[in-house]
């Protein structure tokens, strides 16, 4: 299947859906009931405060009790469509928020720019139904960047199917980004210990919906700068990077970023590209990951929770581990 087939099924699914099953079953319309086993359940509604999260009624059952209705907080997810020069290049599937440092966070991991200085504009697509939905960026390039559309339409494919394998993946990234040199110390063990609770305290959608990953990025002295949250854990880290490019703060070379979920080869690959040199994460860090973190001279800490961590690549950069 081409890319252009893909972009086509989730662009005309998420369109088409709600307005046929608002045809065939009039009840599907906000603030109507949905009738499921006999009991009223109002369907999915969104919150107007919160453009991430949305409402819904649902049955919540405990063991000895009868069931109660009640109201339940969603993550939203839609699909947001990636064009440059015109061209659809990539459809991911994200929550609504902070799209323009998604595409540039996108667009860095894959190669195209190597700094906000390659982007003269992100914009919304003002034509068509593109307009109507808002789920269609355009980003507009300054004439130095040359781009090989063909090319990155393979690679985005090819990354969201079979994609490369092991030592080929690591290769092919490190034809973009080079490994990081600098291994100086950078940040204390007292204070990626306390990363994971200040990375939860300010989750507030998590909060409501309990659907979201997060990454944060924070200073040497443990202070959270950036944090962004996402139904996707590859879509929060490009969040968090392009924030970086629109404020003026990359490449991000003295920054720690710490996830809220596992560590993968993906995001390990996007926190090279924006030159992270410790990546932290509360739960397991893949194979893949590890094997990259330790050609790329990036530090990996895995499991970090509680007053424990596993340092799995280039403990050079952390103070205080100790002989």
């Amino acid at each position: 299947m081409q890319l252009s087939n893909v972009v086509h099924f989730f662009i005309t699914f998420s369109k088409n859906y709600l307005r046929t099953a608002k045809l065939s079953n009039p009840s599907f319309l906000p603030g109507a009931n949905l009738i499921a086993g006999g009991r009223n359940m109002p369907s999915v509604n969104e919150q107007p405060s919160d453009p991430r999260a949305s409402t819904t009624r649902i049955l919540r059952w405990k063991q000895g009790a009868p069931g109660q209705a009640a109201d339940d907080s969603l993550a939203r997810e839609e699909p947001l469509e990636i064009r440059v020069k015109g061209e659809s290049v990539a459809v991911t599937m994200r929550t609504p928020g902070h799209d323009e440092e998604l595409a540039l966070g996108f667009l860095l991991s894959e190669g195209v720019i190597a700094g906000p200085g390659d982007v003269l504009e992100v914009a919304p697509c003002q034509q068509g139904d593109a307009a109507l939905h808002g789920n269609v960026l355009n980003v507009f390039l300054a004439p130095k960047v040359r781009l090989d559309l063909a090319k990155l339409k393979r690679n985005v494919y090819a990354s969201s199917s079979c994609g490369l394998c092991g030592k080929a993946s690591i290769e092919s990234v490190h034809g973009h980004f080079a490994p990081l040199a600098k291994r100086e110390p950078l940040v204390a063990t007292e204070t990626l210990l306390q990363l994971p609770a200040k990375l939860r305290a300010e989750q507030e959608t998590f909060d409501k919906t309990g659907g979201l990953h997060a990454a944060g990025l924070f200073d040497a002295g443990g202070e959270l700068l950036t944090l962004r949250e996402d139904v996707g854990r590859h879509n929060a880290v490009d969040k968090a990077i392009g924030r970086s490019m629109l404020d003026g703060s990359f490449p991000l070379d003295d920054r720690v970023l710490m996830l809220s979920g596992r560590a993968s080869f993906e995001i390990l690959q996007k926190a090279l590209a924006g030159r992270v040199p410790v990546i932290c994460a509360v739960s397991a860090p893949s194979s893949l990951a590890v094997e990259f973190a330790r050609e790329s001279g990036q530090t990996l800490v895995g499991f970090l929770r509680g007053d424990t961590f596993n340092v799995y690549s280039h403990p050079e950069r952390i103070t205080g581990l100790g002989d």
